[in-house]
């Protein structure tokens, strides 16, 4: 049973998430040859005050590339 888990950060879409949810399904059992039954998807979304790029904050650096 494949088990995915994908960290991405908050702020997407409800319907974006599903649609992740759904393509990386599909994927993994084209290429694994796994039912798609078997196949289970954790999206986990970090607070962008809680993901850090280059020593700053995703937050941080949008409000000062605006």
């Amino acid at each position: 049973m494949p088990f995915i888990q994908i960290t991405i950060a908050e702020g997407r879409e409800p319907e974006k998430v599903e649609q992740l949810i759904s393509e990386v399904t599909a994927t993994v059992s084209d290429v694994l040859g796994a039912p798609k039954e078997n196949i289970r998807v954790l999206i986990t979304e970090v607070p962008t005050t809680h993901w850090g790029i280059a020593g700053q904050s995703i937050s941080k650096r949008k409000e000062e590339s605006k």
